[in-house]
C-alpha cells in the first residue's frame, strides 16, 4: 500500500472520489468495467469478503491506524489517500461515514439466466429511482430469503454509493442483474409472476395458490405510479397487501419487506 497525504482538492487520483459523477464512474474509468464507491469500514469489509476488487481508498488521517487499519491491510498495493476531516468533507461534499471511502471495480454484468438458475424466489425492481429505497429493498431481500434481484434499466443503480450504504452491503451478497425484456419473459425460466398492485382482480398476499408456487417472481413498482398497466395485465397474479385505516399504499421499501416475508 502507499499512504499518500493530500492537502489539495486537485491531487492526482483523488478525482475518483470527487469530480467524477456516478455515471462517469460507472461507464468510463480506465477502459475497464467501471468503478463504484463504497462508504464505511463495515460495508467495505462486506465487499472484500465477497471478492470485490479495491482500487483506491480515501481515509481521514485519524482512521489510518484506527477504524480503517484492517481494511487498509487487506486491500493490497493500492493508493490510500489521506487528509484532514475538513479537507475530505469539502472534497466529497459530505462528512465521511466512519471516515473511509473505497473505490472498487464494478463486476461484470451477469445474465438473467445465470442469476435465476437456482433461485426459488426473485424480486423484480421496476423503475424504483430512490437510492435509499433500492438499498432498503436489497437489505430486506437478503434478510428475508429472496434468492436474486432483477432490476429494470429505469431503476437506480444498486451500486450507487447511497444504495450500497443503506443496504449495509447486501448488494454484494445477493445475486442481481439487469432485465431488459418484459417481466413475462421470466415464465421461460419456470417463474410465475406476482405483480404487487391494487386492482379489482388483486388477490391477498396470503392466497393459498400464490404461496404454493414453486418459483415466484415478485414485481415491485416505482415510488410514483407503481407498475405499468402492461406489466400488471401480463402478470400471473396481481397481489395486494391488506391494510387498515383507509390506507391504500405503502412505501415501496416497506411493501417489499412485507411481500418478501409473506411469500418467502
Amino acid at each position: 500500500m502507499a499512504i499518500v497525504e493530500i492537502d489539495s482538492l486537485e491531487f492526482p487520483g483523488v478525482e475518483l472520489f470527487s469530480s467524477l459523477t456516478e455515471k462517469q464512474l460507472r461507464h468510463s474509468y480506465e477502459k475497464g468495467s467501471g468503478v463504484f464507491i463504497v462508504e464505511s469500514p463495515k460495508v467495505i469489509d462486506r465487499a472484500l469478503i465477497e471478492g470485490y476488487e479495491p482500487l483506491a481508498l480515501l481515509c481521514e488521517q485519524r482512521h489510518v491506524d484506527g477504524d480503517a487499519a484492517d481494511i487498509i491491510s487487506r486491500c493490497g498495493d493500492i493508493p490510500v489517500y489521506t487528509g484532514s476531516r475538513e479537507l475530505l468533507a469539502s472534497l466529497t461534499g459530505y462528512v465521511l461515514t466512519r471516515g473511509v471511502l473505497c473505490a472498487m471495480r464494478r463486476p461484470a454484468e451477469r445474465s438473467v439466466e445465470e442469476v435465476c438458475r437456482d433461485a426459488r424466489r426473485v424480486v423484480v425492481i421496476d423503475g424504483v429511482v430512490d437510492a435509499t429505497n433500492v438499498g432498503a429493498m436489497f437489505r430486506s431481500a437478503a434478510a428475508l430469503g429472496i434468492d436474486a434481484v432483477l432490476m429494470t434499466r429505469t431503476s437506480c443503480d444498486p451500486l450507487n454509493r447511497r444504495a450500497v450504504r443503506v443496504s449495509m452491503g447486501a448488494v454484494f451478497s445477493i445475486p442481481w442483474t439487469w432485465i431488459d425484456g418484459p417481466v413475462s419473459d421470466l415464465n421461460r425460466y419456470g417463474f410465475r409472476t406476482a405483480a404487487m398492485a391494487l386492482t379489482d382482480k388483486s388477490v391477498s398476499i396470503d392466497d393459498a395458490a400464490l404461496l404454493a408456487e414453486p418459483r415466484l417472481a415478485i414485481v415491485m413498482g416505482n415510488e410514483g405510479d407503481g407498475l405499468p398497466a402492461a406489466t400488471i395485465a401480463a402478470a400471473d397474479y396481481v397481489v395486494r397487501i391488506p391494510m387498515a385505516r383507509g390506507i391504500d399504499s405503502l412505501n415501496v421499501a416497506a411493501a417489499a419487506a412485507v411481500a418478501f416475508w409473506q411469500l418467502r
